[in-house]
C-alpha cells in the first residue's frame, strides 16, 4: 500500500458516482481534502480479519475480491469494484474486520478517517444523509444474504433427505416394473400348457381356495432363517422329484408365500401329475405377479406419504393470515422431512405428545421453519448414537414445546450469544449464524418466547406460545 499526492481529477471521479448525485462540490472537496488517497498492488490486503475499523474507503479505481473468513475455511462474497463505499460509516458502530478484501487489479482508494464524521454533518448535511444511506442499504443486502443463504442452506438439507428417502421405494418401483415386465412377457410361452390341461372347474376352485389362502397369510408370515432354509430344500427336493424346472427359484417364492410340502401334496392330489408342472408354474407366476404389485404399491404409498409430508410442512394451499395451528401436525411432518439425518447418526428419537394439545395462532410455514433449525442444531451437536427428545404439554394458558439433546452443550460463556445474527460456531459452510436469529424473530412475531439451558449432556430449548382463543 502507498499513500499517493492527491490526482487533479479526483472530484469529477466522485461527481461521477451513482451515490454522490446531488451533492455539492463543496461538501465533495471538503472530503477529498480530509482523506488519504491510497493505491494497492494486485494481491495487496485492503483489509484483513480483526483489522481495526477507523476509516471509510471509496474505490476510485480498480476492484477487489471480499472473502469471509470462518474456521480455517473461505468463502467469497462478491467483488466490489469502484463506486463502491466500504468500512466504518457515519453513525456506524462497525468496530473490527471480519472479512478479507483483496486487489484483483491496481487499485485505488480515497480513505476518510472517522474522526471527520462530526464535523461532515456541520460541513455537508446531503453528503452524511448519502453516507447514512449507504450503510442502511449496505446491512440490508447483507441481511437478506445471510438469510438467503440460511435459507438455501436448509433447503439443501432437506433436499438431500428427500433425495435419499425417495431414492429407495423408486429404484424398488423401478426394478419391480422390470421384473414384472419380464413375468408377462414369459407369459404366452408357457400359458400354451395351461390351456391344454383338462381340470374341471371344481378342481380349479380347491387350487384358488389353496392360492387365496396364501396370499391372505403372507403378510403375517415370520419364520427363521433357518426354518426357511429347510422349507426351500424340502420344496425345491418336492419340485424337481415331480419333474419341474426351476425348482429352486419356485421354492424361494412358495417360501415368500408360506406353501409348504402339504400343500404341494395336496394340490398334486387334486389335478394329478399330469397337470401338476403347468399348475406349479401357475401358481409360482401367481404369486411372483402378487408379490411385485405389492412391492410397487408399497413404494408407491412411501413416496406418496412423503409428498403429503412435504405438503404439510411448506403448507401450500394455505392462506397468508395467522391461523390456528397444530403443533404436532408441524412437528411430525418436520421430523418426516428430517428422518435422514436421524438415521445417518442413528439418533433416537424420543417423543412425549400431549394428548389434546391446544392449537396456537401463528403461521405454520414459519413455524415448521423455527422446529426445522431446533432439530437440525440440535442433531449437528450429537455424536453417533445420541437421542433427541420432542416433549409438548399444556401450560395454563399457554402451549410449551421442548426439544432436547444429550450432545456436548453450549459453553456457558456464549449462551447469551447464540441467537445473535451471525453468530456460529460451525465451520465454514455447514451455518451461516442466522438459523437461531430466525428462530427469534418468527418467535417474536408469534408473541412466544424461547429460552435455552445447556450443559455437557443436556441441551433443551424451551418455546412457549400462547394457546388459540
Amino acid at each position: 500500500m502507498k499513500i499517493l499526492p492527491k490526482a487533479p481529477d479526483l472530484l469529477s471521479i466522485l461527481q461521477s458516482f451513482e451515490i454522490f448525485e446531488g451533492i455539492g462540490p463543496e461538501g465533495l472537496q471538503w472530503m477529498i481534502d480530509q482523506s488519504e488517497y491510497k493505491f494497492y498492488d494486485t494481491g495487496e490486503n485492503l483489509f484483513h480479519p480483526s483489522q481495526a475499523v477507523d476509516h471509510m474507503q471509496i474505490i476510485m479505481k480498480g476492484r477487489y475480491v471480499v472473502r469471509w473468513e470462518q474456521k480455517g475455511q473461505s468463502r467469497e462474497l462478491g467483488v466490489w469494484e469502484a463506486g463502491y463505499i466500504t468500512g466504518v460509516l457515519p453513525f456506524s458502530r462497525m468496530k473490527e474486520v471480519r472479512a478479507t478484501g483483496q486487489a484483483l487489479e491496481p487499485t485505488y482508494t480515497l480513505e476518510l478517517h472517522k474522526k471527520h464524521f462530526v464535523e461532515m454533518v456541520n460541513v455537508s448535511y446531503e453528503l452524511t444523509q448519502a453516507l447514512v444511506a449507504v450503510m442502511s442499504d449496505r446491512v440490508r443486502d447483507f441481511t437478506t444474504m445471510q438469510f438467503q443463504n440460511e435459507k438455501l442452506m436448509a433447503l439443501g438439507k432437506l433436499s438431500a433427505g428427500l433425495a435419499h428417502e425417495l431414492n429407495n421405494p423408486a429404484s424398488a418401483m423401478v426394478r419391480n416394473a422390470e421384473e414384472l415386465y419380464k413375468k408377462v412377457h414369459a407369459s404366452p410361452e408357457k400359458f400354451k400348457s395351461i390351456i391344454t390341461m383338462r381340470i374341471t372347474p371344481e378342481q380349479t376352485d380347491q387350487v384358488n381356495a389353496i392360492l387365496f389362502a396364501r396370499i391372505k397369510n403372507a403378510k403375517g408370515l415370520d419364520i427363521s432363517l433357518m426354518e426357511r432354509e429347510e422349507r426351500m430344500d424340502d420344496i425345491t427336493d418336492w419340485l424337481e422329484g415331480h419333474a419341474i424346472e426351476n425348482g429352486e427359484d419356485i421354492a424361494e417364492t412358495f417360501v415368500d408365500f408360506g406353501v409348504t410340502v402339504d400343500d404341494l401334496d395336496h394340490i398334486h392330489g387334486i389335478v394329478g401329475s399330469g397337470a401338476t408342472p403347468p399348475i406349479m408354474w401357475w401358481l409360482e407366476s401367481t404369486l411372483s405377479l402378487e408379490n411385485l404389485v405389492s412391492e410397487i404399491q408399497e413404494a408407491s404409498n412411501r413416496i406418496s406419504k412423503l409428498v403429503m409430508s412435504i405438503k404439510d410442512y411448506s403448507h401450500m394451499d394455505r392462506g397468508v393470515a395467522m391461523e390456528a395451528v397444530d403443533i404436532h401436525e408441524g412437528l411430525r411432518s418436520t421430523l418426516t422431512m428430517l428422518k435422514h439425518k436421524f438415521k445417518s447418526k442413528n439418533i433416537q428419537l424420543v417423543k412425549n405428545l400431549a394428548p389434546e394439545l391446544p392449537k396456537v395462532n401463528g403461521f405454520a410455514g414459519e413455524l415448521n421453519q423455527v422446529w426445522t433449525n431446533l432439530i437440525v442444531n440440535a442433531i449437528d451437536a450429537m455424536g453417533q448414537d445420541g437421542a433427541l427428545t420432542v416433549d409438548t404439554f399444556p401450560d395454563r394458558e399457554y402451549v410449551r414445546v421442548d426439544i432436547s439433546d444429550n450432545g456436548a452443550g453450549i459453553p456457558e460463556d456464549i449462551q447469551t450469544r447464540i441467537f445473535e445474527p451471525f453468530f456460529t460456531t460451525k465451520a465454514m459452510g455447514e451455518g451461516t449464524g442466522m438459523g437461531l436469529d430466525i428462530v427469534k424473530k418468527i418467535m417474536n412475531r408469534h408473541k412466544a418466547e424461547i429460552e435455552v439451558e445447556s450443559r455437557p449432556g443436556k441441551t433443551t430449548f424451551s418455546l412457549c406460545f400462547p394457546a388459540y382463543k
